[in-house]
């Protein structure tokens, strides 16, 4: 298998602890906005007297004003959970879980999906006001249109993709309940009656099926999947509606789908999800790469924006 290579060790960056807050409301998103922000604009600064442009850099640029992020962690490889639109009133809100070798240096290409995801809300958004295509979709006083909010969960350390973690499931059994204490604080802001997609991107699967059974949401979209660690869409133990594509040149296709105990470590991710067997959704992704899934203009993009808008009989079948 021909993978990235991912980025060489080096000694860590010094960074302040994150921002001590509540889970947030309504009324404290600001604050938490405002509190993270701080705290980037530090961390930034303190990886500039250390010697580390790239990292100052990243941290800088998550600390701009436009920036809204409900955690920011800049220690070791770091933690970040970005919202993209207006979370207080959103009754459509898509979760982003990333797969490996996101770190905050690379969090510009991670952010890049959600917002491409978020304009593509907004487009299909304005040709339902437009055109009057759909009915109600509001459950915060709208009647006419969804509003919606993407958020870009860095809420784990992902593992190298050239790395012994990546191929077990480690990480994302240390990854599963923050994802579930998030979903369970995003229920705290957005009410229950809110459409919440979890949209899981290669390891980010893995993550997303551990934390499976314990999570408030509507719909999990596996995409890029080396497998979720369950052999079929039961095993998951999920009232959610399970999706799965996988893009033509993904060269995921070529990971065996299998998954062995070697000396008590659980090594592979068994079934695949855009089999048959497995039980899922199966949709279309075109004839896009690994990278691709949120890709402006792609058919896996419009997709995605249908799942998450709920608009389920417009996404298109594989």
């Amino acid at each position: 298998m021909v993978v990235p290579v991912s980025a060489a060790a080096r000694p860590r960056i010094p960074a302040p602890g994150p921002a001590a807050l509540a889970p947030p409301t309504t009324a404290t998103l600001d604050q938490a906005y405002t509190a993270n922000r701080a705290n980037a604009a530090e961390a930034s600064r303190m990886a500039a007297a250390h010697g580390d442009r790239t990292r100052a850099a990243a941290d800088r640029a998550m600390a701009a004003p436009s920036r809204h992020f409900l955690t920011f962690d800049g220690r070791g490889q770091g933690l970040a959970v970005e919202v993209l639109g207006d979370l207080a009133h959103a009754d459509r809100v898509a979760v982003l879980v990333p797969g490996s070798d996101t770190t905050l240096e690379t969090y510009g290409r991670f952010r890049a999906g959600a917002a491409a995801l978020q304009d593509r809300l907004n487009s299909f958004d304005h040709r339902h006001r437009t055109h009057g295509t759909h009915g109600t979709h509001g459950t915060h006083g709208s009647t006419s249109r969804p509003h919606t909010a993407v958020i870009a969960w860095l809420g784990y350390e992902t593992p190298g993709t050239v790395s012994t973690t990546v191929l077990t499931t480690g990480r994302a059994e240390d990854a599963a309940p923050p994802l579930t204490r998030f979903i369970r604080e995003l229920r705290g802001v957005v009410g229950e009656k809110a459409h919440v997609s979890l949209l899981c991107h290669s390891y980010g699967t893995v993550v997303c099926g551990r934390a499976a059974r314990g999570l408030d949401v509507d719909d999990i979209a596996l995409i890029g999947s080396p497998g979720t660690g369950a052999d079929s869409v039961s095993a998951l133990r999920t009232s959610a509606r399970i999706w799965a594509a996988r893009g033509a040149d993904d060269w995921i296709v070529n990971v065996p789908h299998v998954h062995a105990d070697l000396f008590g470590t659980t090594v592979g991710f068994g079934a695949d999800p855009v089999s048959p067997a497995f039980g899922a959704h199966v949709f279309a992704a075109g004839a896009g790469g690994h990278s691709d899934y949120f890709k402006p203009g792609s058919v896996s993009l419009d997709n995605l924006a249908r799942i998450v808008l709920g608009d389920t009989s417009e996404v298109s079948r594989a």
